[in-house]
């Protein structure tokens, strides 16, 4: 305690004191050699405002600035400042980091820039010499959540595994380290975050079977400081700590440990300096079906987790499990947010997160006690959380016996797209949806090292018949999906006000002190709204969806807000025409800046249809249907169900000549793997590839065909037919809802 005392009392107001000085004004003159950010800076970053130090802004996790330039009143006035092209065709999704002036983010394939916060000017770019091979390692796309800032380095964890200190006056690097076992089809997607000089970072790969964990390295030298795994391995060897050795008792069956078991940290951090508690999320099992994974029941301990650690040396201090023994993708990686919430007259350090399985929960971050929870969207899997246990009231959901429609679907009711809180209205701003699926066993599961191995039949779900035709594909999977941006009381457990988005598919939200909240969604638009009420005060188009992050900082006395315009991430890839209902959208990466009185604009857009050239079809009936189920298991995560893809991906309907003659080369030979395209000889045979060629083969007759049918009749009717078809499937899933909505 007298530490304690000492730090708030004494340390903290020198902190303060350094943060005002002149040197840490907000000024663009280049890219910083010395960054000067330590924990301290980062407390105190409420007395420097104009910057963003953090991912959060704050340890807490809240991205709520207190500037105020931008506000109710004179958002109207907001314009584009300016942009700049990036050059990526893939899903943007960091939260740029604001430091004297100069914004720090990172790409897709993990590149990383530096750019003038004043006039947009890239200052440096680094690839970092990524393996891009690893792609076919990604569940959900090439994306990066951004970067870390400690005293003069930068920090970032690549798709290929590494964790590498940069300098932040060059891009150059510093340090770089493997933090995987490169023969496991691990990647990183996540932020890193540091604490007291400790750089903590997860990884992905949940999908594909691999086991989790988070380790600690340090900043100066890159030095492995400790590692906490989340799941436990093999029962037949010595355990890495007790806790892992109980937590193998929540396991039966087996055997979990050849696949992985899962339980990836590759996204949600936070940190409380008071109790010095290091917060992260846990994901989803390796496999998803918990029959296959855990055969004779039990929580699976830590899957779908929030797990308290001391940062100093990793070890265990509470969890609180969101989904015992998961069987759905209900990870508990979604963003955490820790504030002081006054609840029955008491006030409570309290954590707070909306995690996959469509559950909004309150804990106190000092215990882990829950406090309360209520759902925020529709759910059928649980009737509810018994607030005495902790646990979920769970409904009737085997899927071991048959087919499950459930929602939230494996992409939840909020998945990683950071909320905001404000303490001014005291909400939580989701990023929300309302999506279901088709919970199926997949009776001839087969561990397939390197590929989705999930234990669930998720191709017949998203397999599509080549006879029917794309545009009711479009039209009907729009339809089946909503999102929205949900203001919550997580005081009252329940909604303020939902503002709808167009799109289950969106941007993070950013809270200030002007009293906005500001968000992007899947239909182009870059929103601000009143944070009390929901009312939408401005808006612009952005030409393509977006799932980035907004911040704001300030430069000689400039509020400016920037947010990253990149459309992808994994629904954004698999289901993007259901999404994005952008006409003809850009497909250029952008980095977008505005200010009050700006009035740049963006330049149209150019877009060229390209006309399909397929052969002859010459394949029996059996190869395209057996295409057609190959290209729906191996294809479908990145060129969408019958391949409708957002034009941020190649079009497999409309390919040229050139790519069905060399089409084996691409697929088995990897001839365009630099471009992104791994090669899939380790998992398909000649004649499978084959056989999905002809299935495409197919497919690019009918796309031929319905361009030379567009503008007729006949087509005129059929979309006509189709939207109304789309509005009975949209009336049919909201009846669904209501009707299975088990905690209404």
């Amino acid at each position: 305690m007298a530490v304690t005392r000492f730090f708030e009392f004494v340390l903290i107001p020198i902190g303060l004191l350094v943060a005002m000085a002149p040197g840490f004004a907000a000024a663009s003159d280049g890219a910083k050699s010395g960054l000067n950010v330590d924990g301290t800076r980062i407390q105190a970053a409420d007395s420097e405002p104009g910057n963003w130090i953090t991912h959060g802004r704050t340890y807490s996790e809240q991205r709520f600035s207190p500037l105020d330039q931008i506000n109710q009143d004179t958002v109207e006035n907001l314009g584009l400042a300016w942009f700049t092209d990036l050059g990526t065709r893939r899903g943007l999704e960091a939260t740029p980091l604001v430091v004297d002036g100069v914004l720090y983010f990172t790409g897709t394939y993990s590149e990383v820039f530096a750019v003038d916060g004043r006039t947009g000017d890239i200052l440096w770019r680094n690839d970092l010499n990524v393996d891009k091979t690893r792609a076919k390692y990604m569940c959900c796309d090439v994306v990066n959540r951004g970067m870390a800032v400690w005293q003069n380095r930068l920090y970032v964890g690549t798709i290929d595994g590494r964790l590498i200190a940069l300098d932040p006056a060059t891009g150059e690097v510093i340090w770089d380290k493997l933090t995987i076992d490169l023969d496991k089809p691990y990647s990183i997607t996540g932020a890193p975050r540091i604490v007291d000089g400790k750089v903590l970072i997860g990884n992905g790969g949940g999908e594909f079977g691999v086991r989790g964990y988070i380790s600690a390295y340090d900043a100066a030298d890159g030095e492995l400081l400790w590692r906490f795994y989340t799941v436990p391995g093999n029962p037949d060897e010595p355990f890495e700590n007790p806790v892992l050795e109980k937590a193998a008792e929540t396991w039966g069956g087996g055997p979990w440990w050849e696949i992985g078991g899962g339980g990836t940290v590759w996204d949600s951090m936070a940190y409380d300096p008071a109790l010095n508690l290091l917060y992260i999320g846990v994901g989803n099992g390796s496999p998803w079906n918990k029959h296959i994974r855990s055969p004779s029941g039990g929580d699976n301990l830590f899957l779908s987790s929030i797990v308290a650690l001391n940062p100093d040396d990793g070890s265990y201090v509470w969890h609180y499990q969101t989904t015992p023994g998961d069987g759905w993708d209900y990870t508990a990686t979604q963003h955490i947010i820790l504030a002081d919430l006054e609840i029955d007259g008491e006030t409570r350090e309290v954590l707070m997160q909306a995690p996959k399985n469509g559950f909004f929960y309150v804990l106190d971050r000092e215990t882990g006690e829950l406090i309360s929870a209520d759902n925020y969207v529709p759910v059928s899997w649980a009737e509810g959380i018994d607030l005495e246990t902790g646990r979920p009231i769970e409904t009737d959901n085997d899927y071991s016996e048959g087919a499950v429609y459930q929602f939230p679907s494996p992409m939840g009711g909020h998945n990683w797209q950071p909320m905001c809180y404000s303490p001014q209205t005291g909400y939580v701003y989701i990023p929300a949806r309302q999506l279901a699926m088709i919970y199926r066993e997949d009776a001839q599961f087969e561990y397939d090292p390197g590929y989705w191995n999930v234990g669930m039949d998720v191709a017949k779900d998203f397999t599509v018949p080549p006879w029917m035709d794309a545009e009711l594909v479009k039209k009907v999977g729009s339809a089946m999906a909503a999102g929205s941006l949900l203001a919550w009381d997580p005081v009252e457990q329940k909604a303020a006000w939902r503002a709808d988005a167009g799109s289950p598919w969106n941007s993070g939200a950013l809270c200030t002190g002007g009293g906005l909240v500001f968000d992007g969604t899947g239909q182009g638009r870059i929103r601000a709204m009143n944070a009390s009420t929901g009312e939408s005060l401005w808006s612009f188009n952005a030409q393509q969806g977006i799932i980035g992050s907004p911040v704001t900082y300030t430069i000689d006395g400039d509020q400016y807000m920037s947010i990253l315009v990149g459309w992808g991430g994994a629904f954004g890839m698999t289901f993007g025409f259901a999404a994005n209902t952008v006409e003809a959208p850009s497909t250029q990466g952008r980095l977008m800046t505005f200010r009050l009185g700006a009035n740049a604009e963006l330049p149209a857009i150019e877009r060229q249809a390209r006309t399909p050239e397929p052969p002859e079809a010459t394949a029996s009936d059996d190869t395209v249907s057996e295409g057609n189920t190959l290209y729906h298991r191996y294809c479908v995560y990145c060129h969408g169900p019958r391949g409708i893809s957002h034009p941020n991906v190649a079009d497999l309907r409309s390919m040229s000549a050139e790519t069905h003659r060399n089409f084996l080369g691409i697929v088995m030979g990897g001839s365009q793997a630099k471009q992104g395209m791994p090669g899939f000889a380790d998992s398909l045979t000649t004649d499978e590839a084959q056989a999905i060629h002809a299935y495409l083969i197919e497919l690019n007759h009918q796309e031929l065909q319905r361009i030379e049918q567009e503008g007729s009749l006949w087509y005129k009717f059929k979309m006509t037919s189709f939207s109304a078809m789309a509005a009975v499937a949209g009336w049919v899933v909201s009846a669904l809802e209501w009707f299975k909505n088990a905690a209404a």
